[in-house]
């Protein structure tokens, strides 16, 4: 009974092991692909990787960054609005700036001022004390100049009639008299000639640089408010109401990377495509009036026809695309840009990754 046993287990056993074997054997089917990959549309073609962009006569997208650090206090655009040159895109807080503004502007109208009062010189109501002084000095000296005749006469007729330290003192007087008239006099001619042009010449120079220095804040108080370089769209704005900016950018908690405030396109939202052509590549593109390329829209099956632009003549590392700074790679790649015809049936936006085939010569 026992051995019977063992025999039917054995055998389930078996079972189990052909039936486990057969399952496993079984190849599951493959998901097909959820759209077709790129294929190489020429006999011979180089493959890149490309990215969309903004049509630019020039570099790439428009990168916005602040010219002065503070708290942001006011934001007047949205991503995707279309603004013009000169709009207000937003605002920095410029209290302190604004408050050194308007101290330079008091410091430089002060100086303005006494400006104006040496040019202005002299002062009626000064020139007419200085002439009063004048008469009363003269009329002095007429008094002394009458009292010593009549203390000469009086001696010449009578040497007893009059001490010799009165005759003595009236001649003291009358020279005193002439002095003073001689002081006055001149004192009247340096008020009637004004200020000296030496400082009128260092007051204008102080007008000047405090003019210079509320200038200067002025334009410091400018760059507060950040505006439009030129017509174009919002790609994207790395702000909020109450964050920080500096002109290294906005800090970007997500990347944990610093970058442009505000990214700008262009307004008529034509777009081009910068391929990145591998540099063992690059002996084999053809000329740039004979260059044809193709762009495939990853999970589509659309693919356009390019048209070439230029291309940026320097070879750089690899790590546009992937946007990692510290990224070590040994691949260079040569920028070739493209344009097309953007279609409105096309869901294309700035930044979107494409495939694109170039043909070789």
């Amino acid at each position: 009974m026992r051995n019977k046993i063992i025999f039917i287990l054995s055998g389930v056993g078996i079972i189990l092991a052909i039936v486990s074997a057969y399952i496993f054997a079984i190849q599951p089917l493959a998901q097909k692909p959820s759209f077709n990959p790129a294929a190489n549309p020429y006999a011979n073609g180089i493959y890149a990787n490309g990215i969309v962009e903004s049509m630019q006569a020039q570099g790439e997208n428009i990168n916005i960054y602040p010219d002065v650090s503070g708290r942001i206090t006011k934001i007047m655009v949205t991503e995707g609005a279309k603004v013009k040159e000169g709009d207000t895109l937003l605002i920095i807080d410029d209290s302190v700036q604004r408050a050194i503004v308007q101290q330079q502007k008091a410091l430089a109208d002060a100086a303005l001022s006494l400006l104006n009062e040496l040019k202005a010189q002299p002062r009626p109501e000064t020139l007419d004390v200085a002439t009063a002084q004048v008469v009363n000095a003269k009329a002095t000296l007429r008094n002394a100049q009458d009292q010593l005749a009549k203390q000469e006469k009086s001696y010449a007729i009578n040497p007893q009639s009059i001490s010799r330290e009165a005759l003595d003192n009236a001649r003291d007087a009358e020279k005193i008299a002439y002095t003073n008239l001689a002081v006055v006099q001149k004192q009247y001619d340096l008020t009637k000639a004004g200020a000296w042009s030496y400082d009128i010449n260092n007051q204008e120079k102080q007008y000047i640089a405090l003019s210079k220095s509320y200038t200067a804040s002025l334009a410091l108080l400018d760059k507060f408010t950040i505006k439009a370089p030129s017509d174009g769209i919002i790609l994207t704005l790395q702000a909020a109401v109450g964050s920080y900016a500096s002109p290294q950018g906005a800090y970007d908690a997500y990347t944990q990377a610093q970058n442009p405030l505000i990214v700008m396109g262009t307004p008529d939202d034509r777009l081009q495509v910068r391929a990145y052509i591998d540099e063992i590549l690059v002996p084999r593109l053809a000329d740039p009036d004979k260059m044809d390329a193709q762009m495939f829209i990853r999970g589509t099956e659309t693919h356009i026809t390019l048209k070439f632009i230029r291309t940026q003549p320097y070879v750089s590392p690899k790590i546009e695309l992937s946007d990692q700074r510290q990224e070590r790679v040994d691949v260079r790649v040569l920028p070739v840009i493209f344009s097309f015809e953007n279609s409105k049936n096309l869901n294309l936006y700035p930044g979107q990754l494409v495939d694109v085939y170039v043909k070789e010569k």
